[in-house]
């Protein structure tokens, strides 16, 4: 009696086993992750080792397995260039078996990374490509915005600007889609608010001499002149304005992307007094401080909101293939949309049905030299931006979008 017990309990134990095994099922017995980004050229400090930094800390604190199977990351450098970077997309998904890309800084190739992801039906996440479009009239089940966009920073810098005094803007705007997509959204605040756009010039990814553009927007005697555009052209904007006598001549600039590498390497003589949004500050609480330190330790400056993006996102994936039992890409995307996102990353977060994730971002000011009282110390918190008011409603043209 005792033995046919033993027998039922192994035969039982068993096929609970094997029901297990059929659960979690993971293509290619792992996961692999693509940190598509901009390895040697501007956008390769903000995002860049960090962000592949960023993603092997989540795979590390994660436990370096998921569902008892190996999680490797691999990288590599789109060198800013669409047809490089979904190249390389398409190469990773049909023969290197990876099942998630993330971060893709500049919107014109983490557009055509989407592209690729839909045709080949895998996930992406972006975290440094910021056109509305994204999850707008292009939106898609398998491409997720994680970080931010033109119009939560347009809210969050132009509104407040406008309500500070500053009606009237001038834009020198990044020739390439995230600028015109920030333009765009900054100006629908601005006049909404009851604020003017006299014009625009529209200088060249990366232009070594934007003296001839600050020089229009001076000119166009704007009380604002909009920065519409990272790295590096912002802060190269902003050198050359207050070279050229622009806030002595009583007009301001407001950078609509600033990170805090730009401000580091900016200087905070330069820099002081600027607003800006961001979705991420260092030094924001017990928190945010506890990662950042560990990932000063590894990178030797702290991280912009993209690089924190990364982990939080990486991190976010995981669980969902975790509690799903799988890696199939809607399976994954739809576990991830059940849950609120709480860690040191975000605030108030939820993945939308149009793939945004929507969190809280700030307002902050950039201090002056001498209230920064150690290395980093950058920024005074201004105010709170909810998700909500930053991001707005889903855009009807996505279909994902119940109307």
């Amino acid at each position: 009696m005792f033995a046919r017990t033993l027998t039922v309990l192994a035969v039982f134990a068993a096929a609970m086993s094997a029901s297990s095994a059929a659960l979690a099922q993971l293509s290619d017995d792992a996961v692999k992750i693509g940190v598509l980004t901009d390895m040697n050229g501007p956008a390769s400090t903000p995002t860049g080792q960090g962000s592949v930094t960023a993603a092997q800390m989540a795979v590390d604190d994660f436990g370096g397995k998921v569902l008892g199977k190996p999680i490797t990351i691999i990288s590599g450098d789109h060198q800013l260039k669409a047809d490089i970077g979904a190249g390389l997309a398409r190469r990773w998904y049909d023969t290197e078996q990876v099942d998630l890309i993330v971060d893709v800084p500049v919107s014109g190739v983490g557009l055509a990374v989407q592209n690729v992801a839909n045709e080949k039906k895998k996930l992406l996440i972006v975290h440094s490509t910021g056109t509305t479009d994204f999850h707008g009239k292009f939106c898609s089940p398998y491409a997720m915005q994680w970080v931010f966009d033109t119009r939560a920073l347009a809210v969050g810098t132009a509104q407040a600007v406008v309500k500070r005094g500053g009606d009237s803007w001038f834009f020198i705007t990044d020739d390439y889609a995230f600028g015109h997509s920030l333009e765009r959204d900054a100006s629908a605040v601005i006049t909404k608010n009851g604020g003017k756009v006299l014009g625009a010039v529209r200088p060249p990814l990366a232009t070594p001499d934007l003296s001839s553009f600050v020089l229009q927007a001076q000119a166009s005697k704007a009380k604002i002149i909009g920065i519409a555009g990272g790295p590096p052209n912002n802060m190269n904007e902003i050198k050359t304005g207050a070279e050229f006598g622009v806030f002595k001549g009583g007009q301001q600039m407001a950078a609509l992307l600033a990170l805090i590498t730009d401000i580091h390497s900016l200087g905070l003589p330069a820099a002081q007094g600027l607003l800006l949004t961001t979705s991420f500050y260092w030094d924001m609480d017990d928190k945010t401080r506890e990662w950042s330190k560990r990932y000063f330790a590894k990178m030797n400056r702290m991280p912009t909101m993209w690089q924190a993006g990364v982990y939080s996102s990486v991190m976010s994936y995981l669980n969902a293939v975790k509690d799903s039992g799988t890696d199939e890409p809607l399976k994954v995307a739809a576990k991830m949309r059940e849950k609120p996102i709480e860690d040191f990353f975000s605030r108030n977060g939820k993945l939308r049905e149009d793939n945004l994730m929507v969190h809280d971002l700030w307002l902050v000011e950039v201090k002056k030299p001498d209230e920064s009282k150690y290395p980093w110390d950058y920024y005074k918190i201004l105010s709170k931006i909810s998700g909500e008011e930053a991001f707005g409603p889903p855009d009807p043209a996505c279909a994902l979008v119940k109307k």
